[in-house]
């Protein structure tokens, strides 16, 4: 069944992919009606996020914060999708590399690095318009999906202008595999660990697990930890800022760059809410006596 569903939505997925960004958005505008007004996608766990991230808003700012973040989550869905078929100068076009300087340095240096990140902007145009750039390999940590069909297509929509996958069980592998390269390895760290050896801290005003295998692979390699984001500009336009958050990982202590990196990554969605992908489950997890 599922492989009927696949092939029934292959030819719409790419004549979305084909639209001018002009006719997406008015696309995205139906897809918001639907999901918000219609079904109500997830909205006890979008306002429950908001409203303990941001205990001091009133009511009627989260209200508006919840609307402008499903506006944005359609959005990001249909840009999604349009990188199956994206063009290197519309990437160029909609999302700007404002400072190269980061990269630049390293790749001159010979130097692999880490990028962490979260789900803020639009994280897959980032990755895509970074591959059409003349720096490093950029790899990208992701989990499998169960459907192998639709896995086939992420596949296929975050490579096919150059980036490398790792799957999560296997990034260590591949790193190693590819150490003579030339790499920089994208963690997209604001997902929901297991709160067994999680580091427990708080982000957005509330305990939170971390990832700590960020931190412990940067330290393995020794490689720079570069904190980047993809962020929203206007509509259609889409701004990748980066800067080194820890030079030399063997020199910290433990949960150090999980708490720098998670701090900063807080300190973007402060300053704009909306964008972060406030529909996850972040907070499912409560700290335990085993977890202090």
């Amino acid at each position: 069944m599922s492989t009927l569903l696949y092939y029934i939505a292959l030819p719409l997925i790419y004549l979305v992919s084909l639209l001018p960004f002009r006719l997406l958005y008015i696309l995205s505008d139906v897809v918001f009606l639907v999901l918000y007004h219609l079904i109500g996608y997830r909205k006890k766990v979008v306002l429950t996020n908001l409203r303990n991230s941001f205990p001091d808003k009133s009511e009627a700012e989260i209200h508006t914060i919840s609307i402008e973040f499903y506006h944005n989550f359609c959005d990001l869905m249909l840009e999604t999708i349009k990188t199956l078929t994206i063009s290197p100068s519309a990437l160029r076009k909609h999302v700007l590399l404002e400072d190269d300087s980061v990269f630049r340095e390293l790749h001159k240096k010979g130097q692999s690095a880490i990028i962490v990140m979260g789900h803020l902007g639009n994280w897959e145009l980032g990755g895509a318009r970074f591959a059409i750039e003349p720096f490093h390999k950029l790899y990208v940590i992701y989990h499998p999906l169960v459907d192998k069909n639709f896995e086939r297509l992420i596949v296929q929509m975050r490579t096919r202008l150059g980036n490398g996958l790792y799957k999560m069980k296997e990034t260590m592998r591949g790193m190693i595999t590819n150490r003579e390269q030339l790499t920089l390895t994208a963690f997209i760290a604001d997902q929901t660990p297991s709160p067994k050896g999680a580091y427990w801290t708080t982000f957005l005003n509330q305990d939170t697990p971390v990832f700590t295998g960020t931190e412990k692979i940067a330290r393995k390699f020794n490689y720079p930890v570069v904190y980047c984001s993809t962020t929203r500009v206007k509509r259609g336009l889409y701004a990748i800022n980066s800067e080194v958050l820890v030079g030399n990982p063997q020199n910290t202590v433990d949960n150090e760059i999980s708490e720098l990196h998670t701090k900063r990554l807080e300190k973007d969605i402060f300053a704009q809410p909306a964008s972060w992908l406030w529909s996850h489950r972040r907070w499912k997890h409560t700290r335990n006596i085993q977890n202090h």
